[in-house]
């Protein structure tokens, strides 16, 4: 990868192949910037977060660990579910942010993507998400926010692009916007570390 993109895990709350977020999360990875190389990590294999196996954790607990750590920043693209968080994406927060003092997620700049095909855009989902990056020490971009109401299959092509020309310059401004702040936290946390030449001064 080159040395001017920024690797973006792409997680989906709904566990359902041909759902609308997921759609919806492909159709981003082709709107984003250049500077961006996203990739979806998947979370339908990980096992409930269980405290007794972190002695020996599962394989996909490993490697969805490994893969957003490797990443240096996270898009959540999802549904909401009973006015709130997928119980599938919970779980997946909960396995990345274990043992306490090793989260996965500590510190990499983060955008919501909330969905439905009603009216409010899971609004609900969409803040106790960011109560959950709070704590996972997640700096959250917070325009343009993103809550997509009356989403349908309509609203794709059949190429998996998005067909509706609003929703589409939604993405496209949101892509911009999530490359801008990756790069400013990025930046930040650069200019923040210790310089290794002046360590010994």
């Amino acid at each position: 990868m080159p040395q001017d993109q920024h690797r973006i895990a792409i997680i989906v709350g709904s566990i359902r192949e041909g759902s609308l977020s997921r759609k919806l999360a492909r159709a981003i990875r082709g709107a984003v910037p250049q500077s961006l190389d996203c990739g979806t990590v998947e979370i339908a294999d990980l096992p409930l977060y269980d405290p007794d196996l972190d002695h020996e954790p599962p394989a996909p607990w490993t490697r969805f660990r490994q893969e957003i750590g490797r990443a240096d920043g996270v898009l959540f693209v999802t549904p909401e579910y009973n006015r709130s968080i997928p119980a599938a994406l919970k779980n997946a927060i909960d396995v990345g942010s274990r043992p306490y003092g090793k989260s996965a997620f500590a510190k990499k700049p983060a955008a919501i993507v909330t969905m439905s095909p009603g009216a409010l855009g899971g609004f609900g989902c969409n803040h106790h998400l960011r109560q959950c990056c709070v704590f996972l020490d997640m700096p959250v971009m917070q325009q343009p926010e993103a809550y997509i109401g009356h989403v349908s299959d309509e609203k794709f092509a059949a190429d998996g692009s998005i067909a509706d020309a609003s929703l589409a310059k939604l993405m496209g401004s949101l892509g911009q916007a999530f490359a801008g702040w990756v790069d400013l936290i990025k930046a930040g946390r650069a200019a923040l570390a210790p310089d290794p030449a002046g360590a010994g001064a």
